[in-house]
C-alpha cells in the first residue's frame, strides 16, 4: 500500500467527532476538489504491506479503537484496502472509511462505517459521486456534503430528499468548507460558507441533516497536517 502518514489524533468530523482515533492516509486521488485541504496526499509517501500498516495501528492503539482510513481517495488502492479493513474489524477495531463514492463501494466490508462525501457543483467534481452506491449504503453508514455557498446548499438539500438519505443511513451532514490556505485563527472565519448562514438556511428548509464542523480546524491552526 501507499501511505502518506498514520497518526493518532481526536476524530474531527462525522458523528464520531472528539473521539480519539487512529487515521491511516492513504496517497493518491482521481479527484481535484477546489477547497482540497490534503493536496499533499496526491504524491509520495511510503509503500507498506498490510501487515506493517496494521501493526502501527496496533502500536498507536493496542487492543481496538476507533480508525479511520482516508486519503486521498482510499478505494483507489482497494486490493490492499479491503483486507486491511477486515483486519482491523476482526482485531475489534470500529473502522470509517472515508470515501467520495466515486468508486465501487461493494466490496467494502459490511462492517465497516462509510462516510460518503458526495460533491457538489463548487468542488469542481460534480457528477463523480456513482449513484449505484446508493444501493450500498448501510444504516450505519453516512453521508457528507462539503459546501461553499447556496448553489452547494441547495444541490445537497435536493439530493438528501431525492434519494431519502436519511432513511438510509445514520447521518446526513453539511459541512462548510474551509479556505485551503488558512491558517493563524481557530474559528468560522475561514469557512467559505458561514456556519451560522448554513444553519439558518437548515433550520428554514427542515432538512434532516445535521450541521458539521471540522473539530479539529477549531482546535489546532488548520494548517497544521497530522492531527
Amino acid at each position: 500500500m501507499q501511505i502518506t502518514e498514520i497518526y493518532k489524533s481526536l476524530q474531527g468530523e462525522s458523528t464520531h467527532a472528539g473521539l480519539p482515533c487512529v487515521f491511516v492516509r492513504l496517497t493518491g486521488c482521481n479527484l481535484r476538489c477546489s477547497w482540497c485541504d490534503s493536496e499533499y496526499t496526491f504524491h509520495g509517501g511510503r509503500k507498506m504491506a498490510v501487515e506493517e500498516v496494521w501493526a502501527e495501528v496496533e502500536r498507536l492503539s493496542p487492543g481496538g479503537g476507533l480508525v479511520e482510513i482516508t486519503g486521498g481517495e482510499p478505494m483507489l488502492q482497494e486490493r490492499e484496502t479491503v483486507p486491511l479493513m477486515q483486519h482491523l474489524l476482526d482485531d475489534g477495531y470500529r473502522v470509517l472509511l472515508e470515501t467520495s463514492g466515486e468508486r465501487p463501494l461493494e466490496r467494502v466490508p459490511a462492517g465497516v462505517i462509510k462516510i460518503v462525501d458526495v460533491k457538489c457543483p463548487n468542488s469542481g467534481e460534480p457528477d463523480t459521486f456513482h449513484l449505484e452506491n446508493l444501493g450500498n449504503l448501510y444504516p450505519h453508514d453516512e453521508v457528507k456534503f462539503v459546501l461553499t455557498g447556496r448553489a452547494d446548499y441547495e444541490f445537497a438539500r435536493d439530493f438528501t430528499r431525492r434519494h431519502s438519505l436519511a432513511k438510509r443511513v445514520n447521518a446526513v451532514l453539511f459541512s462548510p468548507a474551509f479556505r485551503k490556505d488558512a491558517t493563524g485563527a481557530r474559528d468560522s472565519s475561514h469557512c467559505l460558507l458561514d456556519p451560522q448562514e448554513l444553519a439558518e438556511w437548515l433550520i428554514a428548509d427542515d432538512v434532516p441533516a445535521r450541521l458539521g464542523l471540522q473539530l479539529h480546524k477549531f482546535i489546532w491552526d488548520p494548517a497544521v497536517k497530522g492531527v
